[in-house]
């Protein structure tokens, strides 16, 4: 049977933005699923709890998750919370896993807080360390073009909404940085390839492209 891997995505997106990662990695020889979650009007934690109740609801077995942007977040938290559950690896791609500065910088906005809902608090602080069980690989994307220029709140180098610098966490397997824009990340070949290389292997073929 082949191993599952569940694709969650980022704040403001649907699953279908996915799509193209999806056939990539489902080529490759995987099940994939593709999870939908309400990214600014539910809670992360919420959000956690479904996706576990999403693992459990099908085919026992090895399960992969691969997170773009906030879904990376929501997959570690995830699997924190039911690390027995979650057997696989965890991908997470651009994911501000040491926290936003774009997000913070909206926040200060009038009326930024309700662009980013109930993920605000994550976004701004993301987490300090990785200290579970699973394989975690991070790609971050080097093209800096995106939403974070307009706000200024970027550290080179970026890609666009997230710097490398808040990608780059304590505990992570592997770390990877290829030519790509925040949103293009999923879209990017190479990232469909680096994140099968470590759902195969936990490494990736190269750090940088």
């Amino acid at each position: 049977m082949p191993e599952r891997v569940i694709l969650i995505h980022g704040l403001w997106m649907r699953a279908f933005t996915l799509g193209a990662l999806r056939n990539r990695v489902e080529a490759a020889g995987f099940a994939v699923e593709m999870f939908d979650y309400g990214s600014v009007f539910h809670q992360p934690d919420v959000s956690a709890e479904r996706l576990l109740r999403r693992v459990t609801s099908g085919p026992d077995g090895k399960v992969h998750f691969v997170g773009h942007s906030l879904g990376g977040l929501v997959a570690l938290q995830a699997a924190r919370c039911a690390p027995d559950l979650v057997g696989g690896r965890i991908v997470c791609l651009g994911s501000p896993l040491r926290g936003s500065a774009v997000a913070r910088g909206i926040g200060r906005l009038p009326g930024g807080p309700f662009f980013l809902g109930k993920s605000m608090r994550m976004l701004h602080d993301g987490i300090e360390s990785w200290d579970g069980p699973q394989p975690l690989g991070v790609i971050a994307g080097r093209l800096p073009f995106g939403l974070g220029v307009a706000i200024g709140a970027l550290s080179s180098p970026h890609d666009g909404t997230v710097s490398v610098a808040e990608t780059q966490l304590p505990g992570a397997s592997d770390h990877c940085i290829v030519p790509a824009t925040h949103t293009g990340l999923p879209f990017s070949s190479d990232v469909a390839a680096e994140t099968i290389a470590f759902l195969r292997s936990a490494r990736f073929t190269r750090r940088t492209y």
